[in-house]
């Protein structure tokens, strides 16, 4: 199954991933975006936010 990623060294924690999916994407206790596990990932969703982050810090990543 395919996750979305988060590099959080270029992550400027905008929330725009949070707005557009809040289902996947969350601000954790420590201040950091965090991908919530999920059984899937909606791939809408996820396009959306990494079209839209203005860091380009979100990508996929195969969970082997």
């Amino acid at each position: 199954m395919r996750r979305p990623m988060v590099d959080l060294s270029d992550c400027i924690l905008c929330g725009v991933c949070e707005e557009i999916s809040p289902t996947v994407f969350h601000l954790n206790d420590a201040g950091y975006i965090e991908v919530r596990e999920c059984v899937e990932y909606s791939e809408d969703e996820v396009a959306e936010a990494m079209k839209n982050c203005p860091a380009d810090c979100i990508e996929w990543e195969d969970d082997s």
